[in-house]
């Protein structure tokens, strides 16, 4: 008899938030709104709490935990505590033995660890804050501990930022604060054991930090970038020129005081779903075909409209369902500079 077999497989919608509560809901819970809108509560939080990690996943998935200090924990999706859109969640301390000094700063969603060609034609890519980039073969996380293992070792002053899936055979993004991309090939990065360091993925100023990477697999894919005030954009893949691994990047933001720093960059298509959420925890979905495909050097249109003490806290990709109910809003503070 296997537990797993009594739970459907069911998609839900994962949020971990920065104070580390974790809670799965139904996706059913979410409908799109148009592009500008000011969004609906999408999770009940605390004036010091918002959701840091919101994706989406199935039931019987694996989720690995990365956390700040290169640490891995693992959890069936189904283990999560479910709960409505606005319900709070429950600590993730009370699910996996985190340090009570460390941080969740990554989550993986992975189909199966029990499956041998995939655990051994599969790669776990991770990026640092400062520019450090290492693969390592899945088949290396496959043996769920309890109290987790080291994934990367991390030098003094840095700390672990994404982690991303791949097949060996992916293009790699890093991107800087200051508004800078570089592109390379994951073949630029060997294999590496879990407890080793990493190599340099992006050549950063000093006054610079990493704040995302993406691992492009899909020929149809765009990078959309989204600003701290709640700016953003999509852009050609092949906009960004192939570099070598360490490179300094191109632009991929005109950012100025009103726009404000990058903070995250996603790998999207038409297809495709964007899911926001602010520090004082407004949600807002919308279809990423609303946004026009624009040029590398500009400066991107408004996706949310955020009050002066708001600011993006979390940003993902949500796949839409082919029958799901739209609802509109009344669209506000469109801007279309470029």
């Amino acid at each position: 008899f296997n537990i797993e077999d009594m739970i459907p497989d069911d998609e839900m919608l994962v949020t971990v938030s920065s104070q580390g509560y974790i809670k799965r809901t139904n996706l059913s819970e979410y409908r799109s709104q148009t592009r500008g809108g000011t969004g609906s509560r999408g999770v009940k939080t605390k004036d010091d709490d918002y959701t840091e990690h919101l994706f989406m996943a199935t039931n019987h998935n694996y989720l690995l935990f990365f956390t700040e200090k290169g640490r891995l924990y693992w959890l069936r999706v189904f283990e999560v505590p479910e709960g409505n859109k606005t319900s709070k969640g429950r600590a993730i301390q009370n699910l996996i033995n985190i340090e009570s000094d460390d941080k969740i700063r990554a989550v993986l969603n992975v189909k199966t660890l029990s499956d041998e060609d995939y655990i051994k034609n599969n790669y776990i890519v991770m990026c640092t804050q400062n520019g450090t980039v290492k693969k390592t073969l899945l088949e290396l996380y496959s043996r769920p501990r309890q109290n987790g293992i080291i994934a990367i070792n991390i030098n003094d002053g840095d700390q672990l930022i994404d982690v991303a899936l791949t097949n060996g055979n992916a293009y790699i993004i890093i991107a800087a604060g200051q508004g800078k991309a570089v592109r390379f090939h994951e073949s630029g990065i060997r294999p590496m054991g879990r407890g080793a360091t990493g190599v340099k993925g992006i050549n950063l100023a000093d006054d610079d930090k990493a704040i995302g990477m993406i691992c492009v697999s899909r020929p149809d894919a765009q990078l959309l970038v989204v600003s701290e005030r709640g700016y953003g954009k999509r852009s050609d893949i092949e906009d960004y020129r192939i570099t070598s691994r360490g490179a300094k990047g191109v632009k991929t933001l005109n950012m100025n005081e009103k726009v404000g720093n990058l903070v995250a960059i996603k790998e999207v298509t038409d297809e495709d779903d964007l899911m926001i959420i602010t520090t004082r925890g407004i949600a807002i979905r919308m279809h990423v075909s609303d946004l026009r495909v624009m040029g590398r050097n500009t400066q991107g249109v408004r996706l949310i409209k955020l009050s002066d003490k708001d600011d993006i806290a979390s940003i993902t990709r949500i796949i839409r369902e082919e029958d799901e109910e739209e609802e509109g809003t009344e669209e506000t503070g469109l801007t279309f500079e470029e």
